[in-house]
């Protein structure tokens, strides 16, 4: 008869403990690693750049003074918008490439 639901007894219940701390561990790591990405977006040829971490926190934004034209400022909105936007695909991206192999975990657990 299987012990603790079928999991066969102490030895193996023990290895799947470490199994689990294991990928906790690696977890963890991947999280430190997406925190710590950074992505730059550049749109209308350079004239807007910005850049965002991995907790989608803008760390910069560069424009060209040739950019800003007060008689069309929706542009310039615009633009920091698309780059915006950009930028925030590029960390869903990333989340998906570091995060993917764990999402299906625990059945959604993790």
């Amino acid at each position: 008869m299987a012990k603790f639901g079928g999991f066969g007894g102490g030895a193996n219940m023990q290895q799947l403990m470490k199994q689990a701390q294991k990928l906790q561990a690696e977890m963890q790591k991947a999280q430190e690693e997406l925190k710590n990405s950074v992505v730059e977006s550049s749109v209308g040829n350079g004239f807007i750049v910005l850049t965002m971490n991995g907790e989608r926190k803008v760390e910069s934004i560069k424009i060209k003074p040739e950019m800003i034209d007060v008689d069309d400022v929706e542009m310039l909105e615009d633009m920091i918008m698309a780059a915006l936007n950009d930028a925030n695909e590029q960390i869903d991206d990333l989340t998906e490439e570091i995060m993917g192999p764990y999402s299906n975990l625990g059945g959604g657990l993790f």
